[in-house]
């Protein structure tokens, strides 16, 4: 099992929306994460706009390709990409580059 840490910026004007739309995700998106691997998957929001994402997958590329390939990610992701400080035209999904594990107990 992999555990799976990534960090992104979420624009701080926007966090209160972000919080909202996160409290009303999807049913089919919840199902999609589901079926293709994202497991005890959980994100943190500080207060100044870092987001943190954690998860535990048995093969994090395998997840994300399983997660592209759905019609629901798109249309996520499409519709939360103005909330985060990223490269233009970068899809929230793409950004996501998973930390070192450097200690677990």
């Amino acid at each position: 099992m992999q555990r799976i840490c990534f960090v992104l910026q979420v624009k701080p004007e926007r966090l209160e929306q972000y919080k909202e739309r996160h409290r009303h995700v999807w049913p089919e998106m919840q199902a999609a994460l589901r079926e293709t691997g994202w497991g005890n998957y959980s994100l943190f929001l500080r207060d100044d706009g870092l987001l943190v994402g954690y998860l535990e997958t048995e093969d994090f590329e395998q997840a994300r390709s399983g997660m592209a390939r759905r019609e629901v990610n798109e249309r996520w992701q499409r519709e939360m990409k103005d909330f985060f400080v990223q490269p233009h035209g970068v899809l929230p999904d793409r950004a996501m580059r998973p930390l070192e594990e450097v200690f677990h107990l």
